[in-house]
């Protein structure tokens, strides 16, 4: 049976879906467009930081007086996180302390969990995953955002009994934009500070996609729920096409890119020389297969599939994605099938903060897409035996001693950061998977 007929017979039977929402920024506020024209589902209270904001949010993406009226709205989230009229709780703060925090409060309370947060996920998600299951609650990626979609076309090609050679998605990408910071960032976007500001753009946010710290985090979240793997150097960002994508996404020995099969890679919209590459998958995913067979090639050409010369690798993938519009999907999978859309499984890839420029001692980091650090994806078992501060943890912690640009920061370059749930669940985490196998 169908989603939404699922909501249908739940309606009649029970009453509507009823959602609890973290944090009514672009994420939530494109989810909470939706809700006017999903019968069956409800958003009972929403927690920000201003409320205010999201009262306005609401009204901005089309909901009426009587719709506002009817959902409370507050700055406490551990109110949301008790309502007993909360099935399911969406965390779209994006701050990966608070967000670990709330997931463990949303599974005490015995409620489902929606992580847009994927920063939380990647530093804490294998111990979230594990507290789901014990309080009989669903934990799941956001569908709509790249890692879901992902992770989606990974589960596809499996049950199908396909092998996956490499999944990820498509964003703009230049070597140079490492060293990018919230100042220079709108030059690469083609806006002046002025244009972002009145249309309310964070620039730490947005230099986040465009300095590979999000690219990282992502395919990190795609690893830990697929079991694919990072390539031992990170990311390498190959510009590539959509009707390429089975020549490059495939391993070096066959004439293609990749480390290994079974990797997890994003492919660029730019030729390093900054031309654009032709019909590029910047805003799309996709998952690049082999024939198990002679037969299964042959069904590759003779259905049109996407293949290199030989015909054995092939690619599917989706060209856009609808972030928070599409979120109603993981909502009504928890709530009406008790199955998350992509789910944490495991601990294969960490993002680990690199300093963008020579960094001082004493000198104050500033986390995710700011003036001082990128986020590196590795190999989980690289990150572990270097001892890596993982970006997530990066934010207002001290330099103990200097960092030459491009190094990566381990636990040894800081000064003790400050106790916080999300950093105890990081040292439990490192502390039960330190005796990882290496590739």
């Amino acid at each position: 049976m169908g989603l939404t007929q699922l909501l249908e017979k739940r309606l009649a039977s029970v009453g509507p879906v009823r959602v609890g929402l973290i944090g009514a920024g672009k994420f939530g506020s494109m989810f909470l467009t939706q809700v006017p024209t999903t019968p069956g589902l409800e958003v009972a209270v929403i927690a920000d930081l201003d409320p205010q904001r999201a009262r306005h949010a609401c009204a901005t993406v089309g909901w009426g007086e009587d719709r506002v009226t009817r959902t409370r709205f507050t700055d406490d989230s551990t109110e949301l996180l008790a309502a007993p009229d909360v099935d399911v709780v969406v965390e779209a703060t994006g701050n990966p302390v608070v967000g670990a925090s709330h997931a463990c409060a949303a599974f005490r309370e015995g409620k489902h969990l929606v992580m847009v947060n994927v920063e939380a996920d990647v530093l804490v998600g294998p111990l979230l995953a594990r507290q789901a299951a014990s309080a009989g609650v669903v934990y799941s990626m956001a569908y709509g955002d790249q890692p879901a979609l992902t992770c989606e076309l990974v589960d596809w090609a499996r049950s199908c009994g396909f092998e996956v050679v490499a999944a990820g998605k498509g964003t703009k990408y230049l070597p140079a934009y490492h060293a990018s910071t919230p100042r220079t960032v709108w030059d690469s976007y083609g806006l002046t500070a002025a244009q972002a500001e009145a249309a309310g753009m964070n620039s730490q946010m947005f230099n986040s996609f465009l300095d590979g710290t999000k690219s990282a985090i992502e395919m990190a979240a795609i690893a830990n729920a697929t079991g694919l793997l990072p390539a031992p150097d990170g990311l390498s960002f190959p510009p590539c096409g959509t009707d390429d994508l089975p020549h490059v996404l495939r391993p070096c020995d066959a004439g293609g890119v990749l480390h290994h099969k079974g990797q997890v890679e994003v492919v660029s919209s730019l030729e390093r020389d900054g031309r654009p590459v032709y019909r590029d998958l910047r805003w799309g995913v996709y998952v690049v297969i082999e024939a198990p067979n002679d037969y299964a090639a042959a069904s590759f050409k003779q259905y049109g599939l996407l293949t290199d010369e030989t015909g054995r690798y092939a690619a599917m993938y989706k060209p856009y994605h609808l972030i928070g519009l599409e979120l109603n999907v993981s909502i009504l999978s928890a709530v009406l099938r008790g199955e998350p859309t992509g789910c944490t499984t495991g601990f294969h890839g960490d993002v680990v903060a690199t300093a963008k420029r020579n960094l001082a001692c004493g000198e104050r980091l500033d986390g995710e897409g700011g003036y001082t650090v990128w986020g590196k994806l590795m190999p989980a078992q690289d990150s572990l035996a270097m001892g890596g501060l993982p970006i997530g943890l990066a934010h207002g912690v001290r330099l103990a001693r200097a960092v030459p640009a491009g190094q990566p920061i381990g636990w040894r370059d800081i000064q003790p950061a400050a106790p916080s749930e999300a950093l105890r669940l990081r040292q439990q985490m490192e502390r039960e998977f330190q005796t990882l196998p290496r590739l």
